[in-house]
Parts: C-alpha cells; sequence; structure tokens
C-alpha cells in the first residue's frame, strides 16, 4: 500500500512538475523577473539622470529603455500576434517623465508576457523568417530575453558611472 501511495505520488508530482518546465513557462518566469530587474534599475535612476549617457556617441539612460521596449514591441507583434508592428507609432507614443517610462516598461514587459503565454507550446517550434535567417519561435523568444539583458547590463554601468548601487540581481 504504501509503494502504490509512493508511486502515484510521484506520478502526480512528476506530471505537475513537467508541465511547470516548458520552455515557454521558464521564459515566462524569467521574464517576469527581467521585467522586476530592471524596473529596479529605473527607480533607482534619478529622474535627472535619465539624459546621461557615458559617451556622446552612447545612447543615453532613457533611450535605452525605450529601445529595449521597442525590440519587445517589434519582436512580439511580429512574431507572436497577428498584427503589424508599426515602428512609426510606436515612436509616436515615446514616454517624457520618469514614472510614464516605468508604466511603459511594465506594459511592454506585459505585452510580451501575455502574447507568449497565448502561444501554444508546439508553435514554438515554428520556422519562421527573420533578418538573420531562418529561426524558431523559441529562437526569438531568447532574443527578447538576450537583447533585454545586453542592454541591462550597459544600464547597470550607467548606474555604476553616476555611483548608484545597481540594485541585486534578480534570477531565476
Amino acid at each position: 500500500m504504501m509503494k502504490r501511495a509512493s508511486v502515484l505520488l510521484f506520478l502526480i508530482s512528476y506530471s505537475v512538475m513537467s508541465q511547470q518546465s516548458t520552455p515557454k513557462s521558464a521564459f515566462l518566469e524569467k521574464w517576469s523577473n527581467s521585467k522586476e530587474y530592471l524596473l529596479e534599475m529605473v527607480r533607482v535612476m534619478p529622474e535627472d539622470k535619465f539624459a546621461y549617457s557615458p559617451t556622446k556617441d552612447k545612447m543615453d539612460f532613457k533611450n535605452q529603455l525605450l529601445h529595449i521596449c521597442g525590440n519587445m514591441a517589434w519582436l512580439s507583434t511580429t512574431y507572436f500576434s497577428d498584427e503589424e508592428f508599426d515602428r512609426k507609432k510606436f515612436t509616436e507614443n515615446a514616454p517624457d517623465t520618469k514614472d510614464e517610462v516605468i508604466r511603459f516598461i511594465e506594459k511592454s514587459f506585459d505585452i510580451v508576457y501575455d502574447r507568449v503565454q497565448n502561444t501554444s507550446d508546439p508553435s514554438l517550434l515554428t520556422e519562421v523568417d527573420f533578418f538573420a535567417g531562418p529561426k524558431s519561435k523559441l529562437q526569438i523568444l531568447n532574443l527578447l530575453q538576450d537583447h533585454v539583458t545586453h542592454h541591462r547590463g550597459q544600464l547597470i554601468v550607467y548606474l555604476n558611472l553616476n555611483k548608484i548601487k545597481p540594485p541585486k540581481y534578480v534570477g531565476w
């Protein structure tokens, strides 16, 4: 009787765990943490430093954030929705104040989250046309996260150069 209960418990646990560890669910968990980590960085940077850039040829802090959101909008619209991405419309609605930027980032992350959440797991294997050659939608998910991470790393440097301690890393 004890052995059967153990086997049954194992099977139920395995079933629940396997449902929670799909590429999509792993992405969504990481995406939520990525959102919180980026927002913490934005919150610690004073608004009067949003125009800070370490050199003239680099985007300033605020434009790094808008660039991150623009990439999210482009990739999620193009590959995880039936809509067509309109860059002009996107840039016309750019926020100005720190509070507006925070809300813009939250909304951008949430839109990606919802679009990916509504994407079936099997469709992540679908190959799509991409400027760098054919990619799977799963590779587009990786690109979404990698792009945020790349620019977030630059923002950590901006914080450090302004003698602002970056927030503690929020990982998995």
